[in-house]
């Protein structure tokens, strides 16, 4: 699996990583990779994406 984090992360170290395979994504804590991952299927995530944005603006 490919995990990245934004890039508006920068270097604070703070961040949360994510993966995407066959219709789930996959969510980590980016200090802490080994502690284990929250799974959550495409639909949430992208509600939960949306949800972001919504708030953003």
């Amino acid at each position: 699996m490919r995990w990245w984090k934004s890039g508006r992360s920068g270097n604070q170290g703070a961040c949360v990583e994510v993966a995407a395979s066959a219709g789930t994504w996959y969510i980590r804590d980016s200090k802490n990779p080994s502690a284990g991952h929250l799974t959550v299927d495409v639909a949430s995530w992208r509600s939960f994406i949306a949800m972001i944005k919504a708030e953003v603006r």
